[in-house]
């Protein structure tokens, strides 16, 4: 979570740096449309700052995702990008709009304006020749971008609806990338400011383009045969085991994207088995969380093609503290199945483990599994049936393991019982910035 905080607040402090050394009229602004200047500069600079490495993040780049600790981070800081970007992006439209209409409501008067200055060099006039283009082409693609956006933010959407809809952000991000060359003043370009839109220009352009011809994440895309369908009744899910051509391998807690239908945009979901070149399959083990997710088990049949690419994911239960503690809840198992089934193939734990994980119903099926992988991992586990059992909580796990201090914490599951457990380890002094670790397994 620091670092992609960390990243977030370096784009906008660094942008906002760079904008005021290289704007010297900000400090002499003294009326309403001298600030519009200024202001309408600044909020745009910021605004597409977001949008471009929002657009990068999108790539799914192995160093990036090594930056930020895993897909899932970077996807998270994907999401406050696309917000600061709507957020700003409306900022610099009111900025736009707001004065011209208190000129035509009669509340204030429009300062005469002087004689503009005739353009420096032949790309100023080239700029200035476009610009009335590039102002309506960047307000009508700011109407189309703020819907899909708020798609994009409101879970309720379809998953489908929202995939198609979003491969439309690239082709408004092209129209606001030459909105902001032509309209960012002229006098940037020869200041760093100027050095730093024309990278975010670049890069932005180019990571539209991947998208736009569908080459995102192709370079780790194999192809498969689905081999079993097992609806597991008592958590809500269905086991899925894949048979991948080619598959580099993965570490426990890594996810992969499944795509199971031609015509569906490949979903995200973690790996459920442990990789062995012996016996080289793939399960998933996927909760009925949406219309796609339970209609599988009627849509599914062994034997057909599907598409798998990953993996990826830092949530890998890689660290150096001497004990762990790992707590899911739900379909939270699904990474804490593979460290169980990895440990086993690798032989004893390297530190003493306890897996606590909260039941969602009672299923003596998959009550049993675990036990067993459990047992064959040299994992002490500790099931939790609410109803039955009361629930599970920070001050329960810690009376259970009283060595808790010097262990880490690795947590899957709903997020509202993952926030809990962070503030009431927090509020014992537990060092929860390092060893408090959580998939943020939401893209949306």
């Amino acid at each position: 979570m620091d670092r992609m905080r960390y990243g977030l607040w370096t784009l906008l402090l660094g942008s906002a740096l760079l904008w005021l050394a290289a704007e010297p009229t900000f400090y002499e602004a003294d009326t309403l449309f001298a600030w519009r200047e200024v202001m309408t500069q600044l909020s745009g600079v910021l605004a597409f700052g977001c949008m471009s490495a929002a657009m990068v993040l999108a790539l799914r780049l192995r160093p990036v995702e090594r930056l930020f600790g895993g897909l899932d981070k970077t996807y998270r800081l994907h999401k406050w990008l696309g917000i600061g970007a709507l957020v700003f992006a409306l900022t610099h439209w009111l900025w736009v709009k707001g004065p011209k209409w208190a000129v035509q409501l009669g509340w204030i008067t429009r300062p005469p304006r002087g004689p503009r200055p005739e353009p420096s060099n032949a790309i100023e006039a080239a700029f200035r020749a476009v610009r009335g283009l590039a102002e309506t082409m960047g307000e009508w693609a700011f109407y189309a971008a703020v819907p899909l956006l708020l798609i994009a933010l409101l879970r309720r959407v379809p998953y489908h609806v929202f995939a198609k809809l979003h491969r439309m952000i690239p082709l408004l991000f092209l129209v606001f990338a030459f909105h902001a060359l032509v309209l960012v003043k002229f006098s940037y370009w020869g200041t760093p400011l100027g050095a730093l839109l024309a990278l975010e220009i670049v890069a932005g352009v180019c990571a539209a383009a991947v998208s736009l011809v569908g080459r995102i994440g192709v370079a780790r895309r194999v192809s498969g045969r689905l081999e079993t369908v097992e609806p597991l009744p008592g958590v809500g899910a269905v086991t899925l085991t894949v048979a991948p051509q080619h598959w580099p391998g993965h570490e426990a807690g890594q996810f992969a994207f499944l795509g199971l239908d031609a015509q569906e945009k490949a979903h995200p979901f973690t790996i459920a088995s442990a990789w062995d070149e012996r016996s080289p399959r793939l399960s998933f083990v996927v909760k009925a969380l949406g219309d796609y997710t339970r209609s599988l088990p009627q849509r599914l049949r062994p034997g057909q093609e599907v598409r798998i690419e990953g993996p990826y994911g830092g949530f890998t239960f890689d660290d150096e503290a001497p004990r762990q503690i790992w707590v899911s809840g739900g379909v939270g198992v699904t990474p804490f199945l593979a460290a169980l089934q990895q440990k086993a193939l690798r032989g004893s734990p390297s530190c003493p483990v306890d897996y606590f994980h909260s039941l969602t119903a009672p299923d003596e099926a998959v009550e049993a599994w675990l036990r067993a992988l459990a047992e064959a991992a040299g994992v002490a586990l500790h099931l939790v049936w609410p109803q039955r059992d009361g629930r599970l909580t920070g001050e329960r796990i810690r009376a259970a393991v009283p060595q808790w201090r010097e262990a880490s914490l690795w947590f899957c599951g709903p997020e509202g019982f993952g926030e809990a457990l962070l503030r009431d380890f927090s509020a014992q002094g537990f060092d929860v910035r390092r060893r408090f670790h959580r998939e943020l397994f939401a893209f949306r």
